[in-house]
């Protein structure tokens, strides 16, 4: 998470970066706009926070140059002195939102939360269309993506909403992103919401927005993502995680097509395709009560299924491709060619991460490999303890997976598993005697698991 302050106030930039980087942001500052216009290059933000009042060229007359020399990335404005008028005037212009001085930490970490989400939204679009190529294909040549290629071609043109469904880092996030591709809302914005990682008390103003002075914190209006994903899609990723109170008034919101913002009382109509995501059982969460049935439902109009890597193992190799010629294309990397014995290597992997896992292994072997090919012992020595069959044994962990311990920790039974199945033949008497564990347990946690039908 990369942000730019350009203000000329020491103190409010030595602010900003201290809120920001207790919240693990990498903050880079620029003194004016000419400065910041110039560091571009090296901050490389992903949101830009630009001061109204400054030296030399304004914020007014810097934001069109900062649009030009740094497309898709949101500028957030922000001034001690400006009317409202020019509050109007930037957002206008083109600013994703106006922070009145003196800032407040809820606010500004709210508010650049909600723009790095267009932004990654929009580099999600915009990826999907360089790197897939005409017609927005997912990449693999197994008949499971295959599958899921043919249901994203079907249901994209109509209105539909789609639930995705999916282990973490599958890549249920370029389904939805295709689906909105393909539709009739592709002019439109494509707005994400993770729902696992949003507070509990500001699910409510993240979706819907809040007027000023709604609640402490809340210096100015602010439209939420419903607002925001006007006439384009609304990807809800997590949804199992929103509470109970949060999904009463989502069902509502599907209902009515009508969202207040909180302590506003005047109706806003919005026009939002709805694309839904969990790596949940949200059938099971529903029978343990901490699911709606009713929201279930209009949700899950057409259900579209992500299977993990390790059951289309065909893909492997396409995504491999794929992944070797964005980080040559796009990061400019050397990424030395696979041997054919490392390629057999990774293929027998279970890759518990998935995708996402795939990606990054790619990545570190690119920097860490110093001949000019990766080598069977290379990716070894990456995988470190997997054997080449399966995944590690020992936990792991991902920064950047969302999910909560109870899913994580499926995950891993899940390929403890499948492992000691894969050994056994499939015998699960067998694979219980290896796991030490009755035939009866086994195949209780292999139902919830979803690993058997009944």
């Amino acid at each position: 998470m990369r942000v730019l302050i350009v203000d000329d106030e020491g103190n409010i930039r030595r602010m900003v970066r201290a809120v920001l980087e207790s919240e693990n942001w990498t903050v880079s500052e620029a003194g004016s706009a000419e400065e910041g216009l110039a560091d571009l290059d090296n901050s490389r933000p992903e949101v830009i926070l630009l001061d109204l009042m400054l030296p030399g060229m304004d914020g007014a007359e810097a934001l069109p140059h900062f649009a030009d020399a740094a497309p898709g990335v949101p500028v957030v404005m922000m001034s001690g002195q400006a009317t409202l008028s020019d509050a109007v005037r930037a957002t206008r212009s083109g600013a994703f939102h106006f922070l009145e001085k003196p800032l407040s930490a809820e606010s500004l970490l709210v508010t650049l939360a909600a723009a790095l989400e267009v932004s990654r939204a929009r580099d999600l679009s915009r990826s999907l269309t360089e790197s897939l190529g005409p017609g927005v294909e997912l990449i693999g040549r197994s008949d499971e993506i295959e599958n899921v290629r043919a249901l994203v071609r079907r249901v994209a043109p109509t209105s539909a909403r789609v639930l995705i469904t999916g282990e973490s880092g599958t890549g249920k996030e370029l389904v939805a992103a295709a689906i909105h591709t393909l539709s009739k809302r592709k002019g439109g914005p494509f707005v994400q919401v993770n729902s696992a990682a949003i507070p509990r008390d500001l699910v409510e103003s993240e979706m819907f927005g809040h007027e000023k002075g709604a609640f402490t914190g809340a210096t100015q209006r602010r439209r939420g993502r419903f607002e925001l994903a006007h006439g384009g899609t609304l990807f809800l990723d997590e949804v199992g995680d929103l509470g109970l109170e949060a999904q009463a008034k989502l069902l509502r919101a599907l209902e009515t097509g009508v969202v207040e913002r909180v302590g506003g009382g005047d109706p806003i109509d919005v026009d939002v395709r709805v694309v839904a995501a969990t790596n949940r059982d949200l059938h099971q969460s529903v029978e343990e009560g901490s699911f709606r049935e009713d929201l279930l439902f209009r949700l899950d109009v057409v259900p579209i299924h992500v299977p993990p890597l390790r059951q289309r193992r065909a893909d492997v190799t396409p995504l491999l491709r794929h992944a070797v010629d964005r980080l040559r294309r796009r990061e400019g990397l050397l990424v030395p060619d696979f041997s054919a014995e490392a390629v057999r290597r990774l293929e027998e992997y279970a890759w518990p991460g998935n995708v996402r896992e795939l990606l990054n292994l790619v990545e570190r072997l690119a920097i860490l490999t110093p001949g000019p090919t990766i080598e069977d012992h290379d990716v070894s020595a990456v995988l470190s303890g997997s054997r080449g069959l399966r995944a590690p044994v020992g936990p792991f962990f991902d920064p950047d997976d969302s999910r909560d311990l109870r899913s994580r920790l499926d995950d891993y039974e899940r390929t403890l598993i499948e492992g000691a199945l894969d050994a056994a033949g499939d015998n699960v008497a067998d694979a219980g005697r290896r796991l030490r564990t009755d035939r009866a347990n086994l195949y209780r946690r292999m139902k919830r698991l979803g690993l058997r039908d009944e």
